[in-house]
Parts: structure tokens; C-alpha cells; sequence
């Protein structure tokens, strides 16, 4: 599975340090914040997006995402030095800087505001849903992890690798012009069948005009051309009219 990481904006993670002790926490996750532009598209986590994903993700606590420096703490199906909870704004962590060189590293870092801002590893396959909006951007909201890897205090926001998200927006954007295509593609079969209907039902009513022509003509050739016998009883009735004329 394909990692992707998301940081939070400094005023929002409010990474910070108790007073006393080497306690640290902050939150690696906010719920209902859409995020600023990610390269086409912005992006909203869900609550529900991290329902039973805690209990069985094996999160470490990291610096810059990078555990090759060292772990600062762990949480194992929810359990560990590393403490995960969800509240209504997102996930918290919190844990207890080690008596190390990365742990006091992290612990002056936080003390001295020098790290401000968390962020945090994850992946994501069917959980996540695309919205087209009206000005043609698109919404991603993600409403199951897979998995959640790392939470880590960053010195710097993580750059956003949004290369598993962006292929589900190219695989998106695909299937959108590919169903734009076809849907073209059958108005213009629907149109040339109703041209060819109607050059059909010309042609057909054309065919009949031409045939009523050819009855008229029938029965005018009938008219003007009378029968000898029609002939003959016209001009005996003529004779008839003329005698009683002339007495």
C-alpha cells in the first residue's frame, strides 16, 4: 500500500510541550478542514475516516518522517509510549520525549518554537469519494484510512505527496471524458436516426402527392375525352332542344 503524507498548518497543530516534564503533543489530524490547493484538487478528512484504524495501524513517532534518525514513540494496535485520541477536532498524540539526542532535539525544538507543525502518514484505497465542482476543481473526501504509518513534529510543512491521490484524479478525469465522448457520440447516432426518419417520412408523403397527381390526371383524361356513346345521346338532345325551338 502506497503511503501519501499531509501536514497540518502551524496554528492548527498546536504542537507544543507541558510545562513540566518532556511531555509533547499536538494533533496530526484535523476533521472537516478542507485543505488548501494540492495540486488540483483539495482535500477533507472525515471523522469516521479513522474509526478502527487506530486499534489496528502500528504508528511510530517520528522527526520529519524519517526513522532512521530514531523513533520517539510507538503505538501498536493502541497501545505503547506513543498515545493516540480522537476528539471532535482530530487525532491528538501525545508522548514523552526519550532521554536521547533526538528526544531532547525534539523537546528544545518544541520548547523554543522552532517546531510548530505536525504531520502524518497514511494510506487510502475505496475509502475516499471526488466531487467536481462548479468551478471545475475537485473535492476529495476521505472517509476510511487503510492504514495511518507515522505521526511526526516537523520543522517545516512536509511536502504533500499526493502521487496515489493524483492518479485516482487522472483515473477520474478519464472516466469523466470517456463518458463525455460516449454520450456525444450517441446524441449524434440519435440525431442522424432522426434525420433519417424524417428524410423517410418526406420521401413517403412526397410518393403519395405524386400519386393523387396521377388520379387527377386520370380522371381528367376521363372528362375530356367522352365515349362515342356519351356523344351521341348529347347531340340527340341538342336535336331535341332545337325542334322545340323552331315551332
Amino acid at each position: 500500500m502506497e503511503k501519501e503524507v499531509r501536514s497540518i498548518e502551524a496554528q492548527e497543530a498546536d504542537v507544543r510541550c507541558l510545562r513540566r516534564g518532556r511531555t509533547i503533543e499536538g494533533y496530526a489530524i484535523v476533521f472537516n478542514k478542507e485543505s488548501k490547493d494540492l495540486g488540483g484538487f483539495k482535500e477533507v478528512i472525515k471523522p469516521e475516516a479513522v474509526d478502527g484504524v487506530l486499534e489496528r495501524s502500528d504508528v511510530l513517532a517520528l522527526v520529519n518522517h524519517n526513522p532512521d534518525k530514531g523513533v520517539l514513540a510507538r503505538s501498536t494496535k493502541g497501545e505503547g509510549t506513543l498515545v493516540l485520541s480522537v476528539d471532535n477536532y482530530g487525532v491528538k498524540y501525545r508522548f514523552d520525549a526519550p532521554e536521547t539526542a533526538l528526544g531532547d532535539e525534539v523537546l528544545w525544538g518544541v520548547r523554543h518554537g522552532d517546531i510548530k507543525t505536525s504531520s502524518f502518514s497514511f494510506s487510502v484505497s475505496g475509502g475516499q469519494k471526488w466531487e467536481k465542482r462548479e468551478d471545475n476543481s475537485y473535492m476529495r473526501t476521505i472517509t476510511k484510512f487503510d492504514e495511518i504509518y507515522d505521526v511526526s513534529p516537523v520543522y517545516r510543512e512536509a511536502y504533500a505527496d499526493t502521487t496515489v491521490a493524483f492518479r485516482s484524479l487522472v483515473e477520474l478525469r478519464t472516466s469523466e471524458a470517456e463518458k463525455a465522448a460516449s454520450e456525444a457520440a450517441k446524441k449524434i447516432a440519435d440525431l442522424e436516426e432522426e434525420l433519417r426518419k424524417k428524410e423517410a417520412e418526406k420521401a413517403s408523403t412526397d410518393v403519395k402527392a405524386a400519386d393523387q397527381v396521377d388520379v387527377q390526371d386520370e380522371v381528367v383524361k376521363e372528362v375530356d375525352k367522352p365515349t362515342y356513346a356519351e356523344l351521341e345521346v348529347y347531340y340527340k338532345n341538342k336535336e331535341v332542344e332545337m325542334s322545340k325551338f323552331n315551332k
